[in-house]
């Protein structure tokens, strides 16, 4: 059988905030050295599937630079490989993909092109580690139209998922895409999905304003329910989906732990990725360190404490840093104090600065569904003044100067962004 993997990784990500604000959300930097899409990459060439297309559409630069021709997974090869598909216009074609079926279809012609009779379909931003193999063995076995990767979720985050019914055969009843009532049940679309390409082909033309064919959980899967094979495939193996602060602050820490729920050191299943060549790490004889994930380059010069520091951060001395995220090239300036909080990159932090203050966890006065729990979040190339303190649940946008900063404490639930129309 011939395997293309089309990775879907043009999403925004809204809801993690300034993360995502000038970067896709797979682009974003996680577990220190790696971006979030390294992990259904590193799956696909695990599983040995070397044909993938992976579908950009917003900020996609930083992604783009990322995966490159895709020599670290071994995706640089003369047949197959890695091939990254951005919008176009043609006569026949809009210049802009309106949903995830949607971004299939306007590539119809790569899956073609790459005489696939299977076509399997990913999400680029969860953080889980599957052999692909088993999963297709299922669908050819059950000689399935279409096979849907499943877990259970909590009952409070269904309506975050497609939730589906199944028979005693595990044969798809039924599906809700991200229901409203939480009477669904909680087997949930992990948003790994096995076609037959030909099939595919012909669910994706079947497009019409009454009968469209947008997203794949919205339109596609229900409609095939009824007249397909549609099955899903129990998958109990770690996943996480990391689309909100919360989850990508709380999954990040959880690596820290003694015994992770996931491995990043299997040496029978390597995470790829693309390595910034930097000095080792330089911990200095007055520094402390504990519970945390340290990348190359960075200089620990103060205490550092279940955290984790992506690639060339230099913590000064007297700084600490506790329970928080700091990424690529962020300067903490001595004695300041960083806790419970995700600080982008090119950060700095000024001398003396106190970032996560107190116990008022007031939610951000606009956008209080996404920071709600108390951490903040420091967008990119930003400047904390020296001195300044700031509570919980803030959010410094990307670009944000010492001069966009009011006089005095910044209170939780603030949003702090550039004057002068950078943001």
């Amino acid at each position: 059988m011939r395997v293309v993997a089309m990775i879907m990784a043009g999403g925004a990500g809204t809801r993690l905030t300034a993360l995502s604000d000038n970067r896709a959300k797979p682009g974003v930097p996680f577990a220190g050295k790696f971006r979030i899409i390294d992990f259904t990459l590193s799956n696909c060439v695990n599983s040995g599937i070397f044909n993938v297309a992976v579908l950009t559409q917003y900020s996609p630069h930083s992604l783009n630079n990322h995966i490159g021709i895709g020599k670290p997974w071994d995706l640089d090869r003369q047949r197959g490989g890695v091939h990254l598909l951005h919008p176009y216009q043609s006569k026949a074609t809009e210049d802009w993909y309106k949903g995830t079926a949607h971004a299939i279809s306007q590539n119809i012609d790569f899956i073609k092109n790459s005489h696939a009779d299977t076509v399997l379909i990913l999400s680029g931003d969860h953080i889980y580690t599957q052999d692909y193999r088993d999963m297709l063995d299922f669908h050819y076995q059950t000689k399935a139209d279409l096979t849907l990767a499943v877990r259970n979720v909590p009952l409070e985050e269904t309506d975050r998922f497609g939730i589906m019914t199944v028979n005693d055969q595990n044969r798809v009843t039924d599906f809700h895409e991200k229901p409203k009532n939480r009477d669904k049940g909680t087997l949930a679309s992990m948003g790994v999905y096995i076609f037959n390409a030909e099939l595919l082909i012909k669910r994706l033309l079947e497009d019409s304003p009454e009968d469209p064919r947008i997203d794949f959980g919205a339109h596609v899967i229900p409609s095939m329910i009824p007249r397909d094979k549609v099955m899903a495939y129990l998958f109990e193996g770690y996943w996480v989906d990391v689309g909100t602060v919360q989850s990508y602050w709380e999954t990040s820490l959880e690596l820290t732990n003694p015994m992770p729920p996931l491995n990043l050191y299997d040496p029978d299943w390597v995470i790829h990725t693309r390595s910034q060549e930097r000095p080792p790490v330089k911990i200095d004889p007055n520094s402390k360190v504990q519970q945390s994930l340290l990348s190359n380059g960075c200089v620990i010069r103060g205490t550092v404490l279940h955290s984790i520091l992506s690639p060339g951060v230099y913590i000064s001395p007297g700084a600490v840093v506790k329970d928080s995220i700091i990424l690529n090239d962020t300067w903490i300036g001595p004695g300041a104090i960083i806790d419970k909080s995700i600080i982008d990159t090119n950060v700095v932090v000024g001398g003396g600065a106190r970032v996560g203050v107190g116990d008022d966890t007031t939610p951000n006065h606009h956008m209080p569904e996404k920071l709600s729990t108390g951490i903040n979040v420091i967008g990119e190339e930003s400047v904390i003044p020296m001195g300044k303190t700031i509570g919980r649940n803030v959010l410094v946008n990307s670009y944000t100067t010492e001069d966009d900063f009011p006089e005095g404490d910044i209170p939780s639930a603030e949003t702090i962004s550039p004057t002068n129309g950078a943001y």
